[in-house]
């Protein structure tokens, strides 16, 4: 390949990137437009808060409560080389709630609502459901994007303030029971070293990642080809989006919150 060759497709590769930059600005643009558009349909957002917050309780517990509890472990091992394991308290409640808990909390959205999402949407566009809606003067996106975005802008942060207090919860439990750390002391440590602005970042961060959580699995859910195999490209690449955006919004958010 000649390097104007090289240099071409590069271009066309960059071009195509802020292309799809674009068409998802501007579909979450639309997307918070009809979100406070009536009309509402309140039957949705139920259903939509009930998938995302509820039934995505279990997985985040268990995530949380596991990281916890390897996370006391490593740093408690860590810090012995040092004669430093006094400070396990302290590094398992910042790290579950400035940074481990929303990431977690986030990818196991991606994985369980976002991939859900699209895969519902997919189907019902390849199905010319969304069709039959437009036929009946029903706006996808008040009916069908709306909704589940809401949902989960409102409960995600939830679910990451309940996946904070469960990972410390977990490193309490192996830092009391497995290694002998007395109980009232690693609670006044781990109240005492947390402050507003750590508790504040967390929910704020679980907030952005629900929010580009469902609105990457509408996006894609909304673009998908036609058949199987385009239900499956959709949710694979709503997934994989997804992700990737979350880890990209937890840097800058991290930048924002503790470097200025």
């Amino acid at each position: 390949m000649t390097p104007l060759a090289l240099l071409a497709r590069l271009g066309r590769m960059a071009l195509g990137a802020l292309a799809a930059i674009g068409r998802v600005t501007l579909f979450a643009l639309s997307t918070f437009t009809h979100m406070f558009r009536p009309p509402y349909y309140p039957r949705e957002v139920l259903l939509s808060l009930l998938q995302v917050g509820w039934l995505s309780l279990p997985v985040v517990g268990l995530t949380a409560v596991f990281t916890g509890g390897a996370l006391a472990l490593q740093i408690y091992a860590g810090g012995a080389r040092f004669n430093a394991e006094a400070v396990v308290p302290q590094i398992v409640a910042i790290g579950m709630v400035r940074e481990l808990g929303p990431v977690l909390v986030g990818l196991m959205i991606a994985a369980r609502v976002t991939s859900s999402i699209a895969a519902e949407i997919a189907t019902m566009k390849v199905t010319e459901q969304i069709d039959a809606l437009v036929t009946l003067s029903t706006n996808p996106m008040q009916y069908l994007v709306a909704p589940r975005v809401l949902a989960a802008l409102v409960t995600v942060p939830v679910l990451v303030g309940v996946g904070d207090i469960i990972g410390i919860a977990g490193g309490y439990t192996v830092a009391v029971y497995n290694l002998d750390f007395n109980s009232a002391a690693y609670l006044k440590n781990t109240v005492d070293f947390l402050e507003p602005l750590d508790l504040i970042s967390s929910l704020v961060k679980g907030a952005f990642f629900g929010t580009i959580a469902a609105t990457m699995g509408c996006y894609y859910g909304m673009q998908s080809g036609r058949g199987a195999q385009g239900v499956g490209r959709a949710t694979k690449s709503s997934v994989e989006a997804a992700a990737v955006l979350i880890l990209a919004a937890n840097f800058i958010l991290t930048g924002v919150f503790f470097s200025l």
